[in-house]
């Protein structure tokens, strides 16, 4: 007879902030496979401390068998240890397993922390499942023997596009609160993979190769798409796809029997997409956003680097524009133009190119997306950043782990860089950028509430839960889990809780407003409800509130700010 599995299983992300959409697809994996999986979506600890406290409340809530902990980036490394080693502490026996692509490329120095047992190598499905099962040699995987040295399992599983078992389901079980099922953010993975090898990415073909065993991208079976939707159409007003979304016929046959046209779609794509593809997405959602992957803004560097073999094909800035103006002409498109400042190759005309480029962008009122060159693992500019005459502020597992450890375990923005080793090269390079990011400042909108700026409502969806359906039960005292709380999502997706009987010396959450603030913030939305100004405003929820005008004036602005009032026209 075989063992009994390990269950029930909790699923974390290493890093703040929503975790990736890996981890609801192996949970919903396991359920269907007669495992109990939990996830925590959303990770809002800020230190050690509270990090202990969380862990120590959701062990004992979910009393889990084993723990997964997601390493997909490499500035989850750090905090992932951090995660591992206290639950540790806090359950000897419990299993701990990561996984992850910066998981798959560490594995033996990961293997030599004693806080994991078990690192899943490439695609994790059927290896976690072999893990819960307790089979003696589970494939993919690097298990710890009782000599304490790691044997590690060949790639005996890799995905493809004839793998049908990876889909999302269970959404009304997994989840542990009801923050963490609305934080989700409709992500989908209609494919998988890379099929480039850019010089600054550490997520290339050659890497997928060597540590998931794939050899090229590839779009997962439709109808396994089309569970996904099924699943999370209805839980959510927005759906978000990356560079390996498919072609219009493809996602068509993915949307088929779900009325879109009142969601939000958000689209990450490399260089231009096809126009058939922005005619269906804007037939189909009512606000579409796609976000332009460019490379870099110099036209002469992107060619250098694309016939140099070190940039996935990227567009003409005249090919650019032309998208740019075919998409201006459906009215619910949004377009974003990102690239990156810094790459290798640089010379004088290419910086001379890329401010009047953005410039050029923004002039047509899109957003521009612009950042420095950053280290990532096994990228071939962060691994021989000398053969580029630069140098990196990390490139070993050792360098990043103590990098984002010396940076409070930093998860959202901070990055070790790559920088030219040319003291004046580097110095053009800062400078044009510097150039580059003032012009994208200046051309982000910006919510003025200013007293005479005519403010309505801009809310989405709204509805009353109790504190411990919010929260989860485990985050708040039993006395206090039937208080109820107003929960409101502007149109935009910004979220608020409201609990305006609890004052915080009572109980105090990061993810819920209590007290004079709390009421200020529903009174102002109700009020917003027709037009008005932020003087009349002010005013008027002074006399029916008796709130200090202070703290009305910041709320409004705040509201603004988070998209919940718009100008009215």
């Amino acid at each position: 007879m075989p063992p009994r599995p390990l269950s029930p299983v909790l699923l974390l992300g290493a890093g703040r902030g929503e975790a990736t959409c890996g981890i609801l697809y192996l949970a919903a994996y396991l359920r269907r496979n007669g495992v109990e999986a939990f996830v925590r979506l959303v990770d809002d600890d800020t230190d050690d401390e509270t990090i202990a406290q969380s862990m120590t409340a959701l062990l004992s809530h979910v009393k889990p068998q084993l723990i997964g902990i997601s390493l997909k980036w490499f500035n989850h490394l750090s905090r992932g240890l951090l995660i591992a080693q206290t639950v540790r502490h806090i359950d000897p026996d419990v299993r701990i397993v990561v996984g992850g692509n910066s998981a798959s490329y560490f594995w033996r120095e990961l293997a030599a922390y004693d806080c994991i047992d078990d690192i899943v190598l490439g695609d994790g499905e059927r290896p976690l499942l072999s893990v819960c099962r307790r089979d003696k040699a589970p494939f993919n995987c690097v298990t710890r023997a009782q000599d304490g040295h790691p044997k590690r399992a060949p790639l005996g599983y890799v995905q493809s596009v004839k793998s049908d078992e990876v889909f999302y389901s269970h959404f009304d079980d997994m989840f542990l609160s009801g923050i963490d099922r609305h934080s989700f953010s409709g992500w989908v993975q209609p494919g998988k993979g890379c099929s480039e090898n850019c010089v600054y990415c550490g997520g290339t073909r050659g890497m997928e190769q060597a540590s998931f065993g794939r050899p090229t991208s590839f779009l997962r079976p439709v109808k396994s798409v089309q569970k996904d939707h099924h699943e999370i159409v209805g839980r959510g007003w927005q759906l978000r796809y990356d560079f390996a979304g498919g072609t219009a016929d493809f996602l068509t046959h993915a949307w088929q029997g779900h009325d879109l046209s009142r969601h939000a779609v958000t689209y990450f794509l490399w260089g231009v997409p096809e126009r058939s593809l922005v005619d269906a997405l804007s037939a189909t959602f009512g606000r579409v956003y796609m976000v332009l992957d460019v490379g870099c803004f110099s036209q002469t560097q992107r060619h250098d680097l694309m016939r140099r073999g070190l940039l996935k094909p990227c567009p003409t800035d005249a090919e650019l524009f032309d998208t740019v103006d075919f998409c201006r002409q459906h009215p619910n498109v949004k377009l974003e133009v990102c690239g990156i400042a810094g790459l290798p190759h640089t010379s004088d005309e290419a910086l001379r190119e890329e401010l009047p480029l953005v410039e050029k962008l923004l002039e047509r009122g899109l957003d521009v997306g612009c950042q420095r060159l950053e280290s990532q693992p096994g990228a071939l500019v962060t691994q021989h950043a000398d053969r580029f005459g630069m140098a990196t502020d990390a490139h070993t597992f050792e360098g990043f782990v103590d990098w984002f450890s010396a940076h409070g375990h930093a998860t959202d923005g901070a990055f070790p860089m790559v920088r030219y080793r040319d003291v004046k090269l580097e110095a053009k390079v800062q400078k044009h950028f510097e150039k580059v990011y003032r012009a994208m400042q200046r051309g982000k909108p910006t919510r003025h509430a200013s007293l005479h700026t005519r403010w309505v409502s801009n809310v989405g969806a709204q509805a009353d839960v109790s504190l411990g359906e919010w929260l989860g039960t485990f985050r708040v005292p039993p006395a206090l889990a039937q208080r109820r709380l107003r929960v409101i999502r502007s149109v935009d997706g910004a979220g608020v809780a409201c609990a305006p009987d609890l004052n915080e010396r009572v109980f105090a959450d990061p993810n819920v407003q209590t007290g004079a603030v709390a009421t200020a913030i529903l009174a102002a939305l109700e009020l917003f409800r027709t037009p008005a100004n932020t003087d009349e405003a002010m005013a008027q929820l002074r006399r029916s509130q008796k709130l200090p005008p202070g703290l009305v004036q910041d709320v409004i602005a705040q509201l603004a700010d988070g998209g919940f009032l718009r100008v009215a026209k």
